[in-house]
């Protein structure tokens, strides 16, 4: 299909059809010369497209220099008569051919017996193979083709791009007949079969074009998009051409400019995959991404790596395709499906109304005449929940006319005030922010979320656009709104109501990441510009005050619950200091929940639940209790010790023997763990006795928790080697470790406490699984002469595209006399396996670990001390240390 007044003109110099026509007479074989000239022809387009030619005149051109290659081939073999024709079908029958596209031929018969085809049939299709076609190829009756056609859309589909290659006309035109909207497949069934496809299709692909690596044809936006709008449009008008779709009113020249313009790009994404990969690869992956970048001329800056501006222009064209696929083919179900329907027409007032519960503009010229409309329609779809869309013509005149959103339109009062109406409407908010980013009208009123649009950061933490992950994590908050999800956001669920206003959390989660991509910290210019909106708003002072520390303080709950120690009392004090009030720390709390999810789907898990939880109900112990009074240590620990002495007592424990035990252990061992936990341990090792096996213990969370991990309690002889043996065996388990805390006893016991998770992020609760972890551990950790060597496997695909260098920073941690090391590495099997073993080899001790793995980097926090149980203060020691993290794991 060729778009945009768009003509082909074939260029001879590509194929010089007399100069093969000698070669071929001079040839011994056929197959040679035809190899030959397939091979000139590729690399002649190879050339030109290195030299910027006009992507359409490549596609198109190999197309046509296959219809002359393979009407030659067919000259090569002898039919018995002219009752078969070569069509190509498909995408080929489109006219368009990439590097390694496969060829869809039919081989179309007149009548049903084929007897008299079938050697010469076998030979031409045998020939084409011999030459280096990637053939698909069918034969069938104008019969077959009927009868297929009738019971697969996909055939039908694939048939009505049919084009005559060589043969009778006659039979090409009589399967067009047959084929027709009056004998088979009528518009209206073959759109609902069709739209019914993409919505399957869409679905594979989670209904986001934003993906880390995309399927350039088959994501939404992509190339099936395109062709959708193509074969629908086919149906109903018979046309070939999207001009006449234009004609008939259906879209206007700037839709067709997009749809030109976008196909134009991802024709050239397509091309460069096949060419560079040397097959009919339509994914862009990460090893391709930053070879294409540099391949169309993208170059890194200070502020954005060259792979990321080729990826933001690959996001907004394939944006901008799928919201016009989604208008166009609204328009068609207006038209095609729902054309003879009487539909009822209500009036929602002077300037809008719902027909067929669609919303609709009253007259054409309404959004110019009152520009402030275009906000308003969002408006009352936030006031009407059961408005199912806006109707396609009032989708096209809102982009027609969103041009009007300029600074003029942003500083007037009114259109402020429908956009604060908006946001404090108490509808489905998000819903129609995402409308509104999909219409083009979000980037246009905020033009700091604009800058943002399509925007991406090339890891694989961040899987989504910032303006696709800002509309996440807005739809996560809305979701909280819903009682459903109690089971698995129960805190969250609990707090929504009791915000006192909800429209403060939506506009500090449209700004918290809307900083990202110019230099410097994304948080703090998030800060800046979201006071500026409040203040344009006029948002009160005290409310501007919160949404302001929102935005700057976003990441700060995360960064706590997994980087900080938060059964540290001086940790949770220092944090309910930034936080001080329980209205903050509410709001943070929801909107660091829906930042997580919305981030990347495997990031949530009830680990990460769990300490989230844990932190939030510390922190307003503390600030109920008030900041000027913190909990004393020994307080603490004296708590702690009298209640799990009592839970004790109360099963039968003798508290001699209690007391023996705990003799042994210091006051941190009282302060990492709760009563609940001192209890289980207690138990366990009082019940293990003198055996010289190592105790292994298992808790996992009950069916009915959603929040916790499963927990690995390990009770042996201290001995060097042993945080490194336990990751590895963890890990050949395949178990990720994700908190590990280390206490050693006066005399010399090790009782290490880790929470794992399966690679799915989830718990381990299956009896039978719980077994052979603890059995497994047992056998690899009962002899200290055995710990095996770490074994290395291979790492992932993805994990090799990303250079992530290892840095490592060490701070004191006074409060707890001890070290704190942070360490940022890229992803791989037995990392932590590997930093058990260099901390023996330094003579570093281990007392707590929180393991955080971030995409495709890992950045863990360690608590040190030397083996003598001091902190790591000597600097020669501590850059010895910090060489040797990098020299391991940064290769």
């Amino acid at each position: 299909m060729l778009l945009h007044h768009y003509h082909f003109t074939p260029d001879t110099s590509l194929f010089d059809a007399q100069r093969f026509h000698d070669e071929l007479a001079g040839s011994r074989s056929p197959i040679a010369p035809f190899k030959a000239a397939l091979r000139e022809i590729q690399a002649r387009l190879d050339e030109r497209f290195h030299a910027g030619a006009d992507i359409r005149d490549l596609v198109h051109g190999r197309a046509w220099c296959l219809d002359r290659l393979l009407a030659l081939a067919w000259e090569q073999h002898s039919w018995p008569d002219d009752g078969i024709a070569l069509l190509a079908v498909g995408g080929y029958g489109r006219g368009e051919l990439h590097p390694h596209s496969d060829v869809d031929l039919l081989l179309l018969l007149e009548h049903d017996d084929d007897t008299a085809y079938r050697e010469p049939l076998t030979a031409f299709i045998t020939f084409l193979w011999d030459i280096g076609l990637e053939i698909g190829h069918s034969v069938r009756s104008l019969t077959d083709c009927e009868r297929e056609a009738e019971a697969d859309v996909t055939v039908i589909t694939n048939l009505l791009e049919s084009r005559l290659i060589t043969g009778p006309e006659r039979l090409r035109n009589a399967m067009r007949e047959r084929l027709s909207s009056e004998h088979l497949w009528p518009a209206d069934r073959f759109f609902e079969a069709k739209w019914q496809e993409q919505i399957a299709r869409h679905y594979r692909y989670n209904n986001s074009e934003y993906h880390l690596e995309p399927n350039i044809k088959s994501s939404p936006g992509g190339l099936r998009d395109i062709q959708m709008i193509g074969w629908v449009a086919k149906r109903h008008f018979g046309t070939e051409r999207y001009e006449d779709i234009v004609a008939n009113g259906f879209m206007n020249d700037a839709e067709l400019r997009i749809l030109s313009q976008g196909q134009a790009f991802l024709w050239q994404v397509r091309y460069a995959l096949h060419m560079l990969t040397g097959r009919a690869e339509d994914r862009l992956l990460f090893d391709h991404q930053r070879t294409i970048a540099q391949l169309f001329g993208f170059r890194d800056t200070p502020e954005r790596l060259a792979v990321e501006q080729f990826m933001k222009r690959y996001y907004r064209h394939v944006t901008a395709l799928a919201g016009l696929n989604d208008m166009l083919l609204q328009h068609f179900d207006e038209v095609i499906l729902r054309g003879t329907q009487a539909l009822s027409t209500v009036k929602l007032n002077a300037r809008f109304e719902t027909k067929g519960g669609y919303i609709q503009a009253r007259r054409r010229s309404l959004f110019r005449d009152h520009p402030e409309a275009m906000l308003e329609l969002f408006l009352l779809m936030a006031k009407h929940p059961e408005i199912e869309g806006v109707r396609a013509d009032t989708i096209r005149l809102i982009r027609d006319h969103r041009h009007q959103i300029d600074d003029h339109y942003r500083d007037e009062p009114r259109h402020q005030r429908l956009f604060m109406a908006l946001l404090r409407s108490g509808g489905n908010v998000p819903r129609q922010l995402r409308r509104m980013n999909r219409y083009g009208i979000l980037g246009k009123y905020l033009p700091e979320f604009g800058r943002a649009v399509g925007l991406m950061q090339h890891d694989l933490f961040h899987i989504y656009t910032v303006d696709a992950h800002t509309l996440r994590l807005l739809k996560f908050i809305q979701g909280f709104r819903n009682l459903e999800a109690r089971e698995e956001f129960p805190v969250a669920v609990a707090l929504i109501p009791q915000l006192p206003r909800l429209e403060l959390l939506w506009i500090a989660g449209l700004f918290h990441d809307i900083g990202k991509g110019r230099g410097g910290d994304h948080s703090l210019i998030g800060a800046v510009d979201v006071e500026h909106f409040c203040l344009r708003h006029h948002v009160s002072q005290h409310d501007t005050r919160l949404v302001r520390w929102l935005v700057e303080h976003h990441l700060l709950m995360s960064m706590t619950a997994q980087k900080r120690d938060i059964t540290d009392p001086d940790v949770i004090r220092d944090f309910a200091r930034i936080v001080r009030n329980e209205v903050r720390l509410d709001y943070l709390y929801v909107l660091t929940v829906a930042d997580i999810n919305a981030t990347n789907p495997t990031l949530w898990n009830g680990w990460r639940a769990s300490l989230l939880r844990q932190l939030y109900t510390e922190t307003k112990r503390a600030l109920r209790r008030g900041l000027n009074n913190p909990p004393d240590r020994d307080d603490w620990v004296r708590e702690t010790r009298n209640e799990a002495r009592s839970l004790l007592i109360s099963i039968g424990v003798d508290s001699t023997h209690i007391d023996h035990l705990w003799d042994s252990l210091g006051e941190d061992y009282f302060l990492q763990y709760a009563p609940s936990e001192i209890v289980w341990q207690t138990q366990g090792i009082l019940a293990h006795g003198d055996s010289q096996l190592p105790l292994i213990l298992i808790s996992a969370p009950t069916d009915d928790m959603a929040e916790g991990g499963t927990k690995v309690f390990v009770y042996t002889r201290s001995v060097d080697d042993l945080f490194a043996a336990t990751a590895a065996a963890m890990e050949q388990l395949g178990l990720s470790i994700h908190d590990a805390r280390i206490a050693t006893s006066r005399n010399d016991w090790t009782l290490n406490t880790f929470i794992v998770l399966d690679h799915q992020g989830q718990a381990i609760r299956d009896p039978g699984r719980i077994e052979e972890m603890r059995s497994h551990l047992v056998e690899e950790l009962d002899d200290p002469e055995d710990y095996p060597q770490i074994v290395t496997r291979h790492t992932p695909r993805q994990l090799k595209h990303f250079k992530v260098p290892t840095e490592v920073l060490i701070e004191q941690d006074p409060a707890n006399d001890r070290t704190l090391l942070e360490l940022t590495a890229p992803d791989r099997p037995g990392l932590l396996a590997r930093v058990g073993q260099i901390f023996m080899e330094q003579d570093i001790a281990l007392s707590a670990a929180k393991i955080a793995t971030l995409g495709e980097r890992v950045e863990d926090v360690f608590f040190i001390t030397t083996k003598a149980g001091s902190p790591l203060l000597d600097l020669e020691r501590q850059e010895k240390l910090r060489a040797r993290l990098i020299e391991v794991l940064g290769v």
